[in-house]
């Protein structure tokens, strides 16, 4: 193998940047020339190819977002878009791909190989945490910590005043941010996508909690089922009218920020293990750390699966938020 591209597709997440510098001096090591690809797929059909050398990823280990750049392309989706892009790689000689993103990147590859016979090999890179086939992936340290900070702050205006704060996270699909961060702020409770929401139940909870504790912190999934932060502490308010009720959405910041050090490592060892599976012939796996180990799974059993919900740690919460 003479030749890879690498690229950064779908929503941005810490890490990104650590995993894209591993990739890029693994190769050199290996004297393996990297071309970089701007704009993920989108760039790929429009020919956004640029040269990386040791020099281009120096000093964005500490880095949140991506270098390359990231995006989500509608063309890609079409025959003809996969077409171009096939086209591009052959007109600069790729032997291989590293693609550095989440559920629909994969997906975008899995399709791609039916007309492609270019090896693709996945790195995990969303906050979500919602791949099955590795234990933490690129970003998702980084943005609980990032939760976990805001909500801190949020606790302490919530205890000056003695109210009650809904406080929205992300996780469209799955509660995986909100229930690691909500442990990690001693909510009173947490609502995903993967548990039913029972007004009646957190209604009970909160009328029935200590009624000397000056603050109380509700962690929301965006993608929980009843419609969200604002909806349910409006169904809450009607029934508990002298709780000072407050919503904040945390939003994008989530995905911003330096990468903490153990999202630099993990991102570190994916790009290092992504090459050398490269190197091995391996094609259309994701890289992953299970149990502290690498791991290839298949990008049909890592995409069609979400994480189940760990569920001792749901019940921890029940008993912790007492």
């Amino acid at each position: 193998m003479k030749k890879i591209a690498v690229f950064t597709s779908g929503g941005d997440s810490p890490g990104m940047n650590a995993c894209l510098r591993a990739v890029v001096r693994t190769a050199i090591y290996h004297k393996i020339e990297v071309m970089g690809i701007k704009h993920g797929y989108d760039g790929m059909i429009k020919d956004e190819f640029v040269t990386m050398d040791s020099k281009s990823v120096a000093n964005i280990i500490h880095r949140g977002g991506t270098i390359l750049k990231t995006a989500r392309s509608k063309d890609f989706l079409t025959i003809e878009g996969q077409q171009h892009a096939f086209k591009n790689l052959q007109k600069y000689k790729i032997e291989g791909v590293v693609v550095i993103g989440g559920d629909g990147s994969f997906k975008g590859a899995l399709e791609f190989s039916k007309m492609c016979n270019i090896p693709f090999v996945g790195c995990p890179g969303t906050i979500d945490n919602d791949l099955v086939g590795t234990d933490f992936t690129i970003g998702y340290d980084t943005a609980i910590n990032t939760v976990i900070e805001a909500v801190d702050k949020i606790r302490d205006t919530a205890e000056s005043h003695d109210r009650l704060f809904f406080v929205e996270v992300m996780g469209r699909d799955a509660g995986l941010i909100a229930l690691r961060a909500g442990i990690g702020v001693g909510a009173e409770s947490i609502l995903m996508p993967e548990t039913k929401t029972d007004i009646e139940v957190l209604i009970k909870r909160l009328e029935s909690g200590r009624k000397n504790k000056s603050s109380k912190i509700i962690i929301v999934a965006e993608g929980e089922e009843a419609g969200g932060a604002f909806v349910i502490a409006e169904k809450v308010k009607k029934r508990l009218p002298d709780f000072d009720t407050r919503v904040t959405i945390l939003g994008h910041i989530q995905r911003g920020g330096n990468p903490s050090a153990m999202d630099r490592v993990n991102s570190s060892r994916m790009g290092f293990a992504a090459v050398e599976a490269l190197l091995q012939g391996k094609k259309n796996v994701m890289i992953g750390i299970v149990d502290k180990n690498i791991q290839y799974t298949p990008f049909e059993k890592a995409v069609k699966h979400i994480q189940e919900l760990n569920q001792d740690l749901i019940r921890m919460v029940d008993i912790l938020s007492l």
